[in-house]
């Protein structure tokens, strides 16, 4: 093992953040809504009822949905090996998910509006038709404080694992030529080859063809 990260105090402060702000959204409709029923002049009934099932539900929040996700953030770390990232999660049931680096196509740096007020970030691991979430990503390295550092260092590793093959398709590549274009002009030629030899066949076949009838 070469690294063992986990997320930073700061990711803690973000889940709170959000659990106000879900309060927030929650608690302003519900006041507004209020205000709408007392000016229609209606009963004080259903103001108190509506109170009592957004109190309910803000209290399921914080009582039993926000220490399990505090849990969850405690159980995340994240160990970078020279050939893999591997994942530990879960706090109930553990998991641990291993990515090697050789399946790894890029790190994108992911940062929501809280992120950037608290300064951490979350790198998502991008791999080659591998994603298993509905994310579309692998794997995902949340609340790191070092982010920017961390994505350079990692993505130099995806770079350092082929160097041979990076050298030989820059060899292959002609001098002001893109790889794209290089691999279109191959295509191009190719196509040019297989035409000519169908023009041959022809040419042979109508040149048997006279012969027989001379």
């Amino acid at each position: 093992m070469e690294k063992e990260l986990k997320p930073d105090g700061k990711y803690y402060t973000k889940c709170i953040w959000v659990m106000l702000t879900v309060t927030a959204v929650l608690a302003a409709p519900t006041a507004i809504t209020h205000l709408i029923i007392r000016g229609a002049g209606g009963g004080p009934e259903a103001p108190v009822i509506l109170w009592i099932v957004v109190g309910a539900v803000l209290a399921l929040l914080w009582v039993v949905v926000f220490p399990l996700v505090l849990l969850w953030v405690k159980s995340l770390e994240y160990l970078i090996y020279s050939d893999r990232v591997t994942i530990h999660k879960g706090f109930l049931t553990k998991s641990q998910q291993n990515i090697p680096f050789r399946a790894i196509t890029d790190f994108v740096l992911k940062r929501t509006i809280y992120d950037r007020l608290l300064g951490i970030g979350s790198i998502q691991i991008q791999t080659a038709g591998q994603a298993q979430t509905a994310t579309g990503y692998e794997g995902s390295l949340t609340g790191i404080l070092e982010y920017e550092a961390l994505q350079e260092e990692l993505r130099n590793r995806i770079k350092n694992l082929s160097p041979v093959s990076e050298a030989l398709a820059k060899a292959e590549t002609p001098a002001g030529m893109t790889t794209v274009q290089a691999g279109m002009s191959k295509r191009a030629a190719g196509s040019s080859d297989e035409l000519l030899a169908r023009i041959l066949d022809e040419v042979r076949e109508i040149k048997e063809s006279l012969v027989k009838k001379g």
